[in-house]
């Protein structure tokens, strides 16, 4: 078995872990940090939005279960491509939507699967793709948070069930828990 890896950054990276996580041919989800300038940085360090870094999720695939391209039309369906550099209520440069392909291949979906978003948003998606960076993951508080701390986080409870909700309607051949159920 085949695993790659896909670097996403859409807003807050514990509702697009929470989401990743259910998906079939998924095999991992790691919160983290990447795009940015600082070595080592802390959630505390990102947050203040001087290092650069986006908060990111680095998932860990099965190409024979799941292609990029469909992780990337996952992506967008999840989280709002239109809005510059938040998500909601997160503001800054932190929380902006981007991909971080990690080879050629990659690189060349992604520019596809943008192009499919900007047909479906009318031509405003302000999501970037930006060059593979240093892979920084956060601290370990933050890993598959939803399913421990998150449960009773009002900020999580009011985000990631919608997120969860998408993924299960649009993608219900793609999520875990909808398969689970059929």
């Amino acid at each position: 078995m085949a695993e790659e890896v896909a670097v996403l950054a859409g807003g807050c990276f514990w509702c697009t872990e929470a989401v990743f996580l259910d998906v079939v041919g998924v095999k991992s989800v790691e919160s983290g940090y990447t795009g940015g300038h600082a070595a080592n940085p802390t959630y505390r360090q990102v947050c203040g939005g001087d290092t650069g870094h986006a908060e990111a999720i680095r998932i860990t695939f099965d190409p024979d279960e799941i292609s990029y391209g469909e992780l990337l039309d996952i992506f967008f369906a999840i989280h709002d491509p239109t809005q510059l550099n938040r998500q909601g209520n997160d503001i800054g440069t932190q929380y902006r939507s981007a991909i971080f392909p990690q080879n050629d291949t990659q690189e060349r979906e992604a520019r596809e699967a943008l192009k499919r978003a900007n047909i479906d948003h009318h031509g405003s998606v302000v999501t970037t793709i930006e060059p593979k960076g240093e892979w920084w993951p956060a601290e370990g508080y933050h890993q598959d948070y939803w399913s421990g701390e998150g449960q009773r986080n009002p900020y999580c409870i009011a985000h990631i069930p919608p997120k969860l909700q998408k993924l299960r309607k649009s993608f219900q051949a793609r999520a875990k828990s909808a398969t689970a159920q059929a």
